[in-house]
């Protein structure tokens, strides 16, 4: 049982390194079996001369074949890479073996080779739309230097780069969607759980941290009429700029459009229907249009838009959009403040409890029905483990006992728009060993992660039988997990 708790701990680490490459896309993925040498010039480094791996990667005039699954390939440099690749992204390489990562790449691989022989479909725009995204933040770490970029991936062209990264992203995007069909059935029973945790000894049990539960009373300043419509005013200009004068909706986003996410590339958004990304607002306006078509003005949480239908394929919908923020006065600013004041007043001095002012006074919907309790949105109860907790949160509540009640503070919403608010700690629970009554939640994902490994496990197994797998001298002393090496 010991080492199934380290699995569930390895798979996480191996989670984390998935993301990185991810957001790096430098990993090199070919479609073709090569011969075991091929000649290279050595990567320009992108991290300090210090660095040893660096430095062995310099050195390197032969880039060998580490090994071949399925269709595809690894390269001895592909490992070097992403240790530089992390490093530039500031993860701490030290914990994390070659071995441990050489094995990582062949899974990825398999995962990609088998998600072609499942005929599993990845949806172009959706890489398109990935690649346009890591662009804009790989160009922010470089303060927009677009030569720095090329440099970085030994690129002459813009082009270049981008047909990289979509060749990059696909396989990452085909790899990730075979593991989720792995898994996607797997489902544990209360049954399952209780036997899960049975079976734990008593002294190899999780230890838990301290956890809180947290309420919140919420006051937003109010945009005066007069600000919206002087907003949706200026909305409808542009529509009729665009529509009746010919103007383009892409200079009219980059010019004013105030979501920082699409701006720069002309308010670009790709849709699916099936896979939910914008708010429900934005998706409802953007499906009904037809191609060509631009919205009237529309409201949502951010603020309010406009919309045009750039291309349709099928259920993909290629779309752009303006926002614009109503802006607040200082007036009602200062207004929210002091309302929230008087609401914490009467709370100190007993006249109303704290959940009876959350329904009463808060402008948050999502908590004020429920007293104002916070749901932790990565276990959805109400604990918040203190150790995993935002940031900005613990910093509000740290010094706060159990039932005391914090002052009036102010923070931005994710429109960028002042407000103020009053926490409480509802519940306390100390640091403590697992209980299956209090921490069934939590009991529950290790069984089902548990469940997840053994079948990933199993297809592993299946898989790398009957896949064509060839490992180079190199790695062949690793002590890998799984039968890479088919003894």
């Amino acid at each position: 049982m010991l080492l199934k708790i380290k699995n569930l701990k390895f798979i996480n680490n191996l989670k984390f390194i998935t993301v990185a490459l991810l957001c790096l896309g430098q990993a090199v993925f070919a479609q073709e079996i090569i011969e075991d040498a091929v000649e290279v010039a050595p990567t320009q480094a992108v991290v300090s001369k210090k660095s040893e791996v660096e430095n062995n990667y310099r050195k390197k005039k032969i880039d060998a074949v580490a090994a071949v699954v399925g269709d595809y390939i690894v390269l001895e440099s592909d490992v070097d890479k992403t240790y530089l690749q992390l490093e530039a992204q500031g993860v701490d390489v030290k914990e994390i073996e070659p071995c441990q990562l050489f094995g990582k790449l062949l899974e990825d691989k398999l995962y990609a080779h088998h998600a072609i022989q499942d005929s599993i479909v990845v949806s172009d725009a959706e890489i398109r739309s990935m690649v346009d995204y890591q662009m804009e933040q790989f160009l922010a770490e470089l303060n927009g230097d677009m030569k720095r970029l090329l440099a970085l991936y030994e690129k002459d062209t813009e082009k270049a780069v981008r047909n990289e990264m979509f060749d990059i992203n696909k396989k990452n995007k085909l790899a990730q969607e075979m593991q989720a069909k792995i898994v996607s059935e797997i489902e544990v029973t209360p049954e399952e759980v209780r036997l899960f945790f049975s079976k734990i000894p008593k002294e190899e049990r999780p230890i838990f941290g301290t956890e809180l539960k947290v309420a919140q009373i919420v006051s937003e300043p109010k945009v005066s009429p007069e600000e919206e419509q002087k907003v949706i005013d200026k909305l409808k200009q542009f529509k009729t700029d665009i529509v009746e004068n010919g103007a383009s909706f892409r200079s009219k986003a980059v010019l004013y459009s105030e979501d920082p996410g699409s701006a720069s590339r002309g308010g670009k958004y790709t849709l699916n229907k099936k896979k939910p990304r914008m708010v429900k607002e934005f998706r409802e306006v953007a499906f009904s249009l037809q191609e060509g078509e631009v919205s009237e003005p529309f409201k949502s949480d951010f603020g309010y838009h406009i919309i045009t239908v750039n291309k349709i394929r099928g259920q993909e919908y290629d779309v752009s959009h303006i926002l614009l923020t109503p802006k607040v006065s200082s007036e009602a600013i200062d207004e929210a403040k002091e309302r929230l004041e008087k609401v914490r007043d009467r709370i100190v001095k007993g006249e109303i409890t704290f959940a009876e002012a959350a329904r009463e006074a808060s402008d948050e919907k999502e908590t004020k029905y429920d007293g104002g309790q916070l749901i932790n949105p990565a276990t959805q109860d109400y604990n918040f483990e203190l150790t995993k907790m935002d940031p900005e949160l613990y910093s509000q509540i740290q010094d706060l006992k159990e039932g005391e009640i914090s002052l009036v503070l102010s923070e931005q919403d994710r429109s960028g728009n002042t407000k103020f608010k009053i926490l409480r700690v509802t519940d306390r629970i100390d640091e403590h060993e697992a209980n299956y009554a209090r921490d069934y939640l939590k009991i529950r994902e290790l069984a089902l992660d548990e469940m997840k490994i053994k079948a990933i496990e199993d297809w592993q197994k299946e898989k790398i039988a009957d896949t064509y797998i060839k490992i180079g001298t190199k790695y062949r002393d690793c002590e890998f997990s799984s039968n890479w090496l088919k003894k």
